[in-house]
């Protein structure tokens, strides 16, 4: 650009800048903001450098109000209903398995009765803690609402990728995060009070969960095809992070499997209902909530069998990393949450000290060498 002095008016009209309702995308070209649209690379308006920092200024400001209040227009055009439908069947459905998509579908239709007929403009911060005070009020759990807000946390975030707005409500507020370490996991003695309680095929179920570490769902989707027993492996083709995954199986689970595959039914699920078909999720937990009361075991969840299993390996010495490929776990920072240790489990780890007898000096031995520097 030359230096000679500019209008602000001239300059624009020379940038032939297009409708801001077109899609585009933000970027940053010589230091000023840009709206790419996409048309064709010759008709794209691209600032020069200033060399006029003043007029620059302007021009970016200019520029800038232009780029948000099309936002602005464009968030007042998109509701909340917009978002859910495009959340549910763009996002969830296509990335989530079935058991996340209904939990999502559930929190949305919570958030629907307060935030139904709002643009995605009056989501503000204001109004998100209106709804988490009314949930309080209604008795609801403080882990319960930070999911459903989370939910559509995650929503708003997808709608500034969409370009639907600017800026993110959540960008302001910080949800509180629920405390997922829960220590519960269930001793032998525990463990043999619940099966005792169990009916038989909820308990071949419990004794496949507990030497598996495999999730709920993950247990009642498990076909014969995915059976391995010459191999002794199972392989988990839907998972919740998306990836196959192989476990090997103990004794124990070897010889359930084959007891089990002398009868196979047609539905080719391992563990079926009385009908021959898949077991649906409410009628094992229904089945497993008598189970557990009459066990006195009623803190216990299903999901807990699972923290039983990573404690157990954890417990006997097996590493993390192990124990996270079992569970399958991309981050080990998820295994370690299941890793409660007791005393006795952390006591082998002083207890090698004393059997490092070229390094250290026991307690016993300075004993000995003190009483005979007395002597």
């Amino acid at each position: 650009m030359a230096d000679d002095p500019v209008s602000l008016v001239s300059y624009f009209d020379r940038l032939q800048f297009y409708n801001f309702e077109d899609d585009g995308k933000i970027a940053s070209i010589g230091g000023l903001q840009l709206l790419f649209s996409k048309i064709p690379r010759k008709n794209r308006a691209v600032f020069e450098k200033f060399k006029d920092k003043d007029l620059e200024a302007q021009v970016r400001t200019e520029y800038i109000t232009s780029v948000r209040e099309w936002f602005v227009n464009e968030g007042r055009k998109r509701t909340f209903e917009e978002l859910r439908e495009k959340y549910m069947t763009e996002h969830s459905k296509i990335n989530k398995t079935p058991t996340t998509q209904v939990r999502d579908g559930s929190a949305f239709k919570r958030l629907s009765g307060f935030f139904e007929g709002f643009m995605l403009l009056e989501i503000t911060p204001a109004k998100i803690s209106d709804y988490k005070s009314l949930r309080i009020k209604a008795g609801i759990k403080p882990s319960t609402i930070s999911r459903e807000l989370e939910v559509l946390r995650h929503a708003m975030n997808l709608a500034l990728q969409w370009e639907w707005i600017d800026t993110s409500p959540f960008s302001k507020i910080k949800l509180d995060r629920p405390k997922n370490e829960i220590e519960r996991w269930i001793t032998s003695e525990e463990e043999k009070r619940l099966l005792d309680a169990s009916t038989p095929q909820l308990r071949d179920i419990i004794i496949f969960a507990l030497n598996t570490g495999m999730r709920q769902d993950e247990i009642l989707s498990l076909q014969w095809s995915q059976v391995d027993l010459f191999k002794r492996n199972v392989t988990l083709l839907i998972t919740k992070n998306k990836e196959k995954r192989t476990i090997p199986i103990n004794q124990t689970v070897l010889d359930l499997l084959k007891s089990k595959s002398k009868i196979r039914h047609i539905s080719g699920y391992v563990f079926t209902s009385q009908a021959g078909i898949k077991i649906i999720a409410s009628n094992l937990l229904r089945a497993y909530y008598v189970a557990r009361k009459k066990a006195g075991l009623e803190d216990v969840r299903f999901h807990d069998l699972r923290h039983t299993f990573a404690t157990r390996l954890v417990q006997a010495g097996v590493d993390l990393y192990t124990v996270a490929k079992l569970l399958g776990h991309k981050d080990i920072r998820m295994t370690q949450r299941y890793a409660h240790h007791n005393t006795e489990s952390l006591r082998h780890g002083v207890d090698i000290l004393d059997r490092s007898g070229d390094i250290l000096v026991t307690f016993r031995e300075k004993q000995v060498a003190a009483n005979t520097a007395t002597r």
